[in-house]
């Protein structure tokens, strides 16, 4: 079978990541390392609504601080490359969604196994700070950013210090690099010691759950892992087929347990109520952009029930497919029917998941994906079958309405990455 160039073609009620080609699985994957991002685009301005900045900023601080080493630790893992070096920092940093490709353009140098730096060229995140003012710069650059920083890097190396030359607010106004920082192990130095929160997040089970390896190789090129040098200009393109699809159910892992991560820090500060109420709100708004994003990326054309499947196919929320057991059938032009199948996903046994929001607001959340493709169609609950734990239909009324964007979206995208547009730097590897 020749790999998809795109998703254009007609529904494939079999489809995995395995049939894209390589630089559609890397076009995809710059599409989900974003959606990971912009996560907290949503969830910090609802924290904003009962918090103060300080406050909001103390939720990001644990958030991060607890969720990047695990996911830090599953990538060094996945793509096979050790721990004890500023050379596996920098890559972490290369496969992070903290820092998707392009929007946050890092630049990264190694001198030596102690030392090395990185510059942002362009760092989307400071545009969208900047118009709210020298307080919110202030905190997203040195409040959060000093102890986040470091708590990445400790998967690499206790030891390990990443520490600015010159960071926002800039001075001048249009000075570049956006910041500029050095990486170094001090051996000397005491051990930077992780949250508490990391070894909570630790023990859930998407921390440690496995993805699916691909048995064989769909396409030739490319590197089978990142265990050799490290490339500065490091471009998914770089990895081979199987090892894009296993990156790519990595950087899904990695917006699961960042989701985790958050609702933990809020339910801690501000209890559990807090948690019900923020949850669904940022459910909506990312799973709707990312939606909105996914057609023009994936060339899912026309507005019918085969492309709001296909839209669901390649969604992130629904991936890794070993923890999100998902099953996606097109009824006839106007009827979608999904469901999600007994699975780790539904199994966490709290409330700290997207799915855990189903059943109550948390359903427009998949009303916001399908209407991402038509804004006549809705969902609705229906009968499970077998294991099915959750079932739903999509349905395309061509008499209803069109339904307004959720609100959710629309805070979603005051960021500029939701009309961000990646180009492609470079061929795959061969």
């Amino acid at each position: 079978m020749v790999p998809l160039a795109d998703y254009s073609g007609p529904f494939d009620p079999d489809f995995h990541l395995t049939k894209l080609s390589r630089q559609t699985l890397a076009v995809l994957g710059r599409e989900w390392l974003l959606h990971g991002h912009l996560q907290d685009r949503i969830g910090m301005p609802q924290v904003m609504a009962f918090a103060t900045r300080e406050q909001m900023q103390d939720i990001a601080i644990v958030e991060w601080m607890a969720a990047s080493p695990v996911y830090s630790a599953r990538t060094q893992r996945a793509l096979n490359f050790e721990p004890g070096t500023v050379t596996t920092i920098l890559k972490n940093i290369q496969l992070d969604i903290g820092a998707p490709h392009h929007f946050m353009d890092f630049r990264c140098r190694v001198h030596d196994d102690n030392h090395g730096e990185f510059w942002l060229a362009h760092c989307g995140a400071l545009m969208d700070v900047e118009p709210m003012g020298e307080e919110f710069v202030q905190g997203m650059c040195h409040d959060i950013e000093d102890p986040t920083f470091d708590a990445t890097a400790v998967m690499s190396h206790p030891k390990a210090k990443i520490r600015p030359i010159h960071r926002p607010p800039r001075v001048p106004a249009d000075r570049h690099p956006h910041c500029h920082w050095t990486v170094t192990i001090v051996p000397d130095a005491d051990p930077v010691e992780s949250h508490p929160n990391a070894a909570i997040v630790a023990a859930s089970s998407i921390a440690s759950i496995d993805v699916e390896r691909p048995a064989g190789d769909a396409e030739p090129g490319g590197w089978a892992d990142y265990s050799g040098p490290f490339d500065p200009d490091f471009e998914l393109e770089d990895l081979s087929h199987p090892t894009l699809v296993i990156a790519l159910q990595e950087v899904a892992v990695q917006s699961h347990v960042l989701f985790r991560s958050y609702l933990l820090a809020v339910s801690q500060a501000f209890g559990e109520e807090r948690v019900r109420e923020v949850a669904p709100g940022v459910f909506i708004g990312l799973a709707g952009l990312t939606a909105q994003r996914l057609r023009p990326a994936m060339g899912i054309e026309g507005d019918d029930a085969a492309a709001i499947a296909k839209v669901l196919h390649v969604h992130p929320m629904f991936w890794p497919r070993t923890y999100v057991d998902v099953s996606v059938d097109v009824l006839d032009d106007e009827h979608v029917r999904f469901a999600i199948r007994d699975c780790p996903a539904l199994n966490e046994g709290d409330g700290y998941t997207w799915f855990a929001q189903l059943g109550g607001d948390g359903n427009r959340a998949l009303d916001a994906i399908v209407q991402a493709v038509n804004p006549q169609a809705s969902c609705h609950p229906v009968a499970v079958h077998g294991d099915e734990k959750l079932a739903y239909e999509a349905v395309i009324d061509p008499a209803a309405e069109a339904a307004p964007e959720a609100p959710e979206i629309g805070l979603a995208k005051f960021s500029t990455g939701a009309s961000f547009v990646f180009t492609p730097r470079r061929p795959v590897r061969v």
